[in-house]
């Protein structure tokens, strides 16, 4: 009968005498079709987004040499940066993404998205988030956070847009006419639960304004959240749903099976609970707790193994087929695609040791890492997807399969030229921050000389962006021709499939054998060993969502937990005061210039950096920072320490033109602030915000605008004083000023050690410590 093996008792135990016992399939036969317009929407997308996110980057590339073209205020480095980035992943990977979900879904499971009108909602409210995105960011409406820097009414669209994509997708697993669920819808599962998760919880802010928001939390906390979700975005927008991709694509492409069905599930599960615990590696030797980057590494050292798992499962699951890749563009794209996933998953855990952290951390080592994983990972599946869709898509050969070759050829050798300089540059830089000369001194004092040395790499990463970007060109190129080549009205293939039964579907059962005990263990070990287990989760797709939603969020609390309770991991010093009103607004203007994206504020416990910075950063000095402003690169010096170390003229000339102050400078220069009128009628709402944020404002809390007028005027006339231009005292400059003085001080005026831990209430005015959870 169906569905029931028998047992010869003369055969030896195997496989075969354990039954996996479901409800029947239904014997109603249905008909349907596939949504291939979707895809070709979310393909064309990808094509053109990728095109735009790629010039920004060479944009961004030649500003580096180039300062001049840094032309206005709306298109500084600091202002597009988080334009490339943005378009890099949301724009370019997601509708890579979206195209890989749609395509692929629809044919495992057997049937069409649950509805045309949330596949139609999903793809334009992506593309509109996507143009907020490019209009806001240039103009300076910011959090600060990298890949999350939109700000909370965009935040708020991403979330719906999220949820329509997987109602969407969820309800067409619910209508599946495929019982099981093929490995890259687990990869896909995991990818729309963890973003969910990740994106709404680093993204909890307060408004102060329709384009102005401050985070809940604040200081190590917040830098904590935010790199549990930069990390994490990485692992689940730009590796799990490429995972996705690979595992139904390159098989497609090859015509060859998955390798290995178990290294799948080994690959799953390790990843999806192991990635979520390396984020905090990349705060090493910075105010974070010590215990929480080390456990950041240990897992980050771990995630090395299943990562190189997906990456053996996919280039074996070439076998067999190696002699096509000398003939194939699609396969081509995919072997180097995959390569440069394992050379990433290697390199990610070698930068997390703290050895090598010391040196590469801040420097452009990690852009060069970043840029192998994005261009040669995400770009590159993504492209050898697009060629594969193409002539499925239009029904119609694809235009030039030598354009592809030469796209492959030109794309590979720009991300070498790109990566091999900017390792270059990188080690560079570690080298030279550290170097100490025979006398005990810093052997390069002036940071700009390190700059200055980097120059001709930089050069050489102009080049290989334009060699990517002219790949990208051709690419699209060929789609559009191969579009223009389809055929007048497009074939729509009526598939058939039984109905799965509308039964509840029992759990299924192991069957032993009766009268047999001694068999049972040997079967209960094949029952594992086998994986037949897993085969029953992938039949209840509600529970594997939970199994994988419960794997997450373990792995995140664990850290979480510790890290915002216990009151030692954020000791607080008593003269760390609020930011002044004027203060508070001149940092939203260090925010909104994107000067995050140049400079840290975070000196760390080295030699060569305390010599060359001062006093080591410490953890409460930070209580008030909402949002933390450490950053991740340093292509200008660190600035924690640089409150007093300048007269106030000097900023005001620095920030008109760099080159008066720093000839060999390549900082964009900013003379908008010299006449751009501060806003005082924003201040009290923005430190309305703050103060319900619980930071302790006192008289502020009613006279913001009052205090940040007088601290202008004051400001104002110590610059006339010094033989600077007047009349600045309503102009953003004097904020920026009073900001930057700020930095650092606290501490200097920082009371005895046995007073830090004071545990009194405090005033702006008093010098007593505030005990308190940042955040709360």
């Amino acid at each position: 009968m169906r569905g029931q093996v028998t047992q010869r008792r003369a055969a030896p135990p195997r496989l075969a005498h354990i039954l996996i016992k479901g409800p029947p399939m239904s014997e109603r036969v249905e008909r349907f079709t596939y949504d291939d317009g979707i895809v070709r929407n979310f393909a064309f997308a990808t094509a053109i987004w990728g095109l735009v996110a790629t010039l920004a980057g060479v944009t961004l590339a030649l500003q580096l040499v180039l300062p001049q073209l840094n032309l206005n205020e709306w298109l500084t480095f600091g202002r597009l940066r988080p334009l490339h980035t943005n378009a890099a992943i949301f724009a370019f990977a997601g509708n890579a993404i979206f195209a890989a979900v749609y395509y692929s879904s629809q044919r495992l499971l057997k049937a069409r998205m649950f509805s045309d009108t949330l596949s139609k909602i999903h793809f334009w409210g992506w593309q509109a988030i996507i143009v907020a995105a490019a209009i806001t960011l240039p103009l300076g409406l910011s959090q600060s956070k990298e890949y999350a820097e939109l700000e909370w009414p965009i935040d708020v669209a991403v979330v719906v847009v999220w949820v329509v994509f997987a109602i969407n997708f969820f309800g067409t697993i619910a209508k599946r006419r495929e019982r099981h669920l093929y490995v890259a819808i687990w990869f896909y599962i995991a990818t729309i639960v963890t973003i969910a998760i990740l994106y709404i919880f680093n993204n909890l802010v307060i408004p102060a304004g329709l384009f102005k928001s401050y985070p809940v939390y604040a200081g190590v906390q917040d830098a904590f959240m935010q790199w549990w979700y930069g990390h994490n975005a990485v692992a689940f927008f730009l590796t799990t749903p490429f995972l996705g991709l690979m595992y139904y694509f390159l098989p497609k492409a090859a015509e060859r099976p998955v390798f290995s069905y178990k290294l799948s599930i080994l690959h799953f599960w390790s990843l999806v609970f192991i990635y979520i615990w390396a984020g905090p590696h990349h705060l090493h030797y910075t105010a974070l707790p010590e215990w929480a980057s080390s456990l950041g590494m240990v897992f980050s050292v771990m995630l090395w193994m299943p990562s190189w798992g997906g990456m053996i499962n996919g280039l074996l699951t070439l076998r067999g087929a190696w002699n096509r890749v000398a003939s194939d563009p699609v396969l081509k794209f995919f072997v180097v695609g995959i390569t440069f996933y394992g050379m990433a998953t290697f390199e990610g855990p070698l930068l997390s040791v703290k050895t090598v952290n010391a040196l590469s951390h801040y420097t452009d080592w990690t852009i060069a890492h970043v840029h192998a994983g994005a261009l040669g990972w995400n770009g590159f599946m993504a492209f050898g997807m697009l060629y594969w869709l193409a002539p499925r898509l239009f029904q119609t050969k694809l235009w030039s399969k030598r354009l592809a070759e030469y796209h492959f050829w030109i794309g590979t050798l720009g991300i070498l030229f790109y990566i091999i300089a900017i390792y270059a540059a990188g080690v560079t830089q570690g080298l030279m921050w550290r170097a100490f000369d025979e006398t005990g001194r810093l052997a390069y004092p002036d940071f700009v000389e390190t700059v200055v040395r980097l120059l001709p790499m930089y050069w050489v990463r102009v080049v290989g962006g334009l060699m990517y970007v002219a790949g990208i060109v051709m690419c699209l190129v060929n789609i559009v021709m191969t579009w223009k080549n389809r055929p007048a009205k497009y074939e729509e293939p009526v598939h058939e499939a039984p109905a799965l039964g509308a039964d509840t579907d029992p759990a299924p059962q192991l069957q032993i054998p009766e009268h047999a005990p001694l068999l049972e263990a040997h079967h209960r070990v094949a029952y594992f060993t086998r994986a037949a287990w897993h085969r029953v989760w992938e039949r209840r797709p509600a529970k594997f969502t939970i199994l994988v939603t419960v794997a997450v969020a373990i792995a995140s609390l664990f850290e979480i937990i510790p890290t915002f309770l216990i009151r030692s991991n954020v000791p607080t010093i008593a003269s760390v005061k609020p930011y002044t009103p004027l203060e508070l607004y001149g940092r939203d203007i260090y925010i909104e210039e994107g000067c995050y994206n140049c400079h840290s504020q975070m000196v760390r416990p080295m030699r060569a950096e305390t010599e060359r910075y001062g006093e080591y950063s410490k953890a409460g000095e930070f209580v008030y920072d909402h949002p933390f402003q450490w950053g991740s690169r340093r292509i200008g010096p660190d600035l924690h320490r640089i409150g007093g170390k300048y007269p106030h003229l000097w900023h005001v000339r620095h920030m008109d033109d760099p080159r008066s102050t720093t000839p060999q400078s390549i900082m964009p220069a900013y003379p908008h602030m010299l006449t751009k009128d501060i806003q005082f009628d924003v201040i009290q709402q923005r430190v309305d915000a703050m103060a319900m944020l619980g930071v302790p404002y006192g008289d502020a809390v009613n006279q913001a605008e009052q205090m940040a007028r007088k601290q202008a005027r004051r400001i104002a006339e110590d610059i006339e004083d010094q033989g600077g231009p007047p009349g600045l005292e309503g102009k953003e400059i004097t904020a920026m000023v009073a900001y930057l003085q700020r930095l650092g001080t606290d501490i200097k005026q920082a009371p005895p050690p046995e007073a830090e831990e004071a545990p009194s209430a405090a005033t702006p005015e008093s010098d007593t410590t505030v005990i308190r959870v940042q955040g709360f």
